[in-house]
């Protein structure tokens, strides 16, 4: 799991076509973050990659996550084969002549996350209809359907950070990506203007580079990017981070939890290692992602005081009740 904020996806469109599993074992190795599939056509962009079927099987040689970029002119109808294929999320373009948001609804009610991609010449506003749904924006910083090509600054620069308004919706877990011409001459730049995922290809399948170099390198340079752009010189949270928000006993941290994910943030709930309770069993953490720590005190502190109050009571009652109970062995 890499530290810092930005994340790496590992486009497999100029790697060897013949021998894709290895590619994706390859990336993986090097310290890739998930998987880019592009998949083109010939029709919405002029060229052919593969499709679902290919998918299929590579998705049994790693557990990364694929993001899957159709390029192809009419997703909802060959969406069910990718969706059985393995993909975690299916990014379609806003571009295409078939009805969109039949399409994004069905990608989330499969459990997916759902992204609209934009050409460098498709204004952001196209996106706007569908903003509801979306978990991911995709900023297309060239032309769609060949590797290799030059960075558009001028695209990302009036996209990229604009792109994060269209996802204020989701309190947690929205990504905007940038695909095209990233790599360590592009990469800080991109992280300046706050993107989450950069998708790097060619960059990655240079010959004599060192792959795994090269992802440290796009993934250092987009943190520093946002650390000096956009965040006051200080480095920016890690993307995995946890936090804890309280420890209260399992009962009522399954309470908690319940309500804090109910607005869209995700809670691990683990043993703690601080008070046992008169049932002897210790209190439970209640961890949140980092990033979403000021929401979450924003949202739920006077909830969480009520919370600790509840647990103060129970115990005492517990006590009168019940007695102390020696806590396992194992605690």
């Amino acid at each position: 799991m890499a530290d810092g904020r930005a994340r790496v996806a590992a486009s497999i469109l100029d790697a060897d076509l013949s021998n894709l599993a290895h590619a994706v074992q390859r990336v993986e190795r090097a310290g890739a973050d998930r998987i880019h599939l592009d998949v083109m056509d010939a029709h919405f962009v002029p060229n052919l990659t593969f499709g679902p079927k290919t998918i299929k099987h590579l998705r049994r040689r790693t557990e990364l996550p694929f993001d899957a970029h159709l390029m192809v002119a009419e997703p909802g109808r060959f969406l069910d084969e990718y969706l059985d294929a393995g993909c975690d999320s299916i990014t379609i373009h806003v571009e295409i002549e078939e009805a969109i948001e039949p399409t994004l609804r069905r990608i989330r009610e499969a459990g997916r996350a759902s992204g609209l991609a934009l050409k460098p010449s498709t204004p952001l506003s196209a996106l706007e209809p569908y903003r509801e749904l979306l978990d991911i924006v995709l900023v297309m910083t060239v032309e769609p359907g060949f590797g290799g090509q030059t960075f558009m600054r001028d695209v990302a620069a009036a996209k990229i950070l604009a792109a994060r308004d269209l996802l204020d919706h989701k309190a947690f877990g929205a990504e905007v990506h940038v695909d095209g011409g990233i790599n360590r001459a592009t990469a800080e730049f991109a992280g300046g203007l706050g993107v989450d995922i950069l998708v790097a290809g060619s960059a990655l399948f240079q010959k004599g580079h060192d792959m795994a170099r090269e992802i440290r390198l796009i993934r250092a340079l987009a943190d520093e990017g946002f650390q000096y752009t956009l965040n006051d010189g200080e480095p920016p949270i890690p993307r995995d981070k946890m936090v804890s928000f309280t420890s209260l006993p399992k009962f009522l941290a399954l309470q908690f939890m319940e309500e804090i994910e109910a607005g869209g943030i995700p809670v691990i709930m683990l043993r703690g290692d601080g008070q046992i309770n008169p049932d002897g069993m210790r209190d439970y953490d209640i961890l949140v992602p980092a990033s979403t720590e000021e929401l979450v005190v924003e949202r739920h502190a006077a909830a969480r005081d009520a919370y600790l109050t509840k647990a103060v009571a129970w115990r005492s009652a517990f006590v009168v009740e019940h007695g102390i109970i020696p806590p396992p062995d194992h605690l």
